[in-house]
């Protein structure tokens, strides 16, 4: 079981559009940066034909990290992030090195953020 600093330096990262290949460079470029939970660090599954399909991961952003690497996307995707709102924003900068990103909502509370945003190739 972790423990709460460990939840504190997480940051639970949900990804939804068409594909797994894009899926797969998301979750890449953050892999490459932050050590990903080892029940989250598989590949995503495959999609469903015609359908979007969500995809989960939680990173932690505590400790250095590496500077991303941008990532080409077949189509735009759709990423929530939610954990602390340092961490939240920390893990924001590091997609808005690989990515295009947009801001698309914001809800935040007194201990966590959530920040829906979309992705886009550079």
């Amino acid at each position: 079981m972790a423990s709460p600093e460990e939840v504190a330096t997480q940051v639970v990262v949900t990804l939804s559009g068409h594909s797994k290949q894009d899926a797969d460079a998301v979750f890449g470029v953050l892999g490459a940066c932050y050590p990903a939970d080892p029940a989250s660090a598989a590949s995503p599954r495959e999609e469903a034909e015609g359908h979007p399909t969500v995809w989960s991961a939680t990173f932690d952003v505590a400790g250095p990290r590496q500077e991303p690497a941008p990532a080409p996307l077949a189509a735009p995707l759709t990423a929530d992030l939610q954990g602390g709102p340092r961490e939240v924003e920390q893990l924001r900068d590091v997609l808005a090195r690989a990515f295009v990103v947009r801001d698309e909502g914001r809800m935040a509370g007194d201990q966590e953020r959530e920040l829906h945003l979309r992705l886009e190739s550079r």
